[in-house]
């Protein structure tokens, strides 16, 4: 979400927002409350939680050339999407018989901000990568070549996904940033972020 959009749902400036992000000021307890409503987290995740406690979680942080692959995707705009998105990637991989299939996903940017902001919806893609001798029916099959991406390794997740998850994107920033590398995203997938019980977050870079 923008701070723009965060701004017009909490009724603030757009630069107030951002002095929240800066740690320059905290939002005042009705706003923490509606913050915490908008986001499906506690007010501890915003005031409490340390980011030594959060990088407690992080390990295997790196570049890696991920090679290149096939894969099927599907698009969900819901309040809730990721799941459906990616149980319908396990579906497909169940029916064409892929033993331990790979499924990754990212988060659908090209929402209207009517859909975000009066509807609280929000969009996620799944893939699943399929294997050299599987083609599913009826499904456009999209490529991807061999790439260089910036990735960190996440001890489960789903424990904390509000602090975890976003944490490790802003953790691959700094590094990347740190190691003088720039994101691309021409002609690959920019980031996903591999399912499961653990996780890898992947940032594609030149």
């Amino acid at each position: 979400m923008t701070q723009e959009a965060l701004a017009e749902k909490l009724g603030v400036s757009r630069q107030t927002v951002s002095k929240w992000e800066a740690d320059a000021a905290n939002p005042e307890m009705d706003k923490a409350l509606e913050i915490c409503k908008i986001f499906n987290c506690s007010l501890d995740n915003l005031f409490r939680e340390e980011m030594d406690k959060r990088s407690d979680a992080y390990s295997n942080l790196r570049v890696e050339e991920v090679v290149g692959f096939r894969y099927i995707e599907h698009t969900v705009i819901s309040t809730d999407p990721e799941s459906d998105a990616i149980n319908r990637m396990y579906r497909i991989a169940k029916e064409n018989n892929i033993d331990n299939p790979r499924v990754i996903g990212w988060d659908f940017p090209n929402l209207s901000q009517e859909q975000v902001n009066v509807f609280n919806m929000h969009g996620y893609t799944a893939a699943l990568i399929l294997p050299e001798d599987i083609t599913p029916a009826s499904h456009e099959i999209k490529e991807q070549p061999t790439h260089k991406y910036a990735a960190i390794h996440i001890d489960r997740p789903f424990d904390n996904p509000f602090v975890a998850i976003p944490g490790a994107y802003h953790t691959l920033n700094d590094f990347m940033r740190a190691n003088g590398l720039e994101q691309t995203g021409n002609e690959v997938i920019p980031c996903f972020e591999k399912d499961g019980e653990n996780m890898d977050v992947y940032i594609a870079c030149k």
